[in-house]
């Protein structure tokens, strides 16, 4: 399965440029955006990896050791990101500002990091072998 679109990326950087100048509705934008493209994508990725299942990496040395000490965070943190976004993505929408932006905090990198480190994994699962 090819990583997340790189819209997840942009949007979620563009809402949060947004919400820093005060554009609370470019803001949602983005941010509802980014929410659809990510749930749209674990959709298909848990459709895909369901009926063809997993790869092994196939490197080794220190290439292995790289690979898995970017995908055990990966894994960990993509488990983490999902109820996060939801609970961020609803405190937002109820415009519970303080609530919102306390969780935010913490899901907005949270989310980046898989975001990225989903590339990079599928990049060296499936482009350096």
């Amino acid at each position: 399965t090819p990583p997340a679109p790189p819209t997840v990326r942009i949007n979620l950087a563009t809402g949060f440029v947004f919400i820093k100048r005060r554009n609370i509705a470019a803001h949602r934008r983005c941010m509802l955006s980014a929410f659809v493209t990510s749930s749209l994508f674990l959709t298909s990725y848990v459709i895909y990896h369901s009926q063809v299942g997993s790869r092994p990496f196939p490197g080794t040395g220190t290439l292995r050791i790289v690979y898995y000490a970017i995908l055990i965070p990966h894994v960990i943190l993509a488990a983490a990101v999902l109820p996060l976004g939801i609970i961020t993505l609803r405190r937002g929408l109820k415009m519970d500002v303080i609530r919102h932006r306390r969780i935010a905090k913490i899901t907005l990198p949270i989310w980046l990091f898989v975001s990225v480190t989903g590339v990079v994994v599928y990049l060296m699962l499936y482009r350096l072998s």
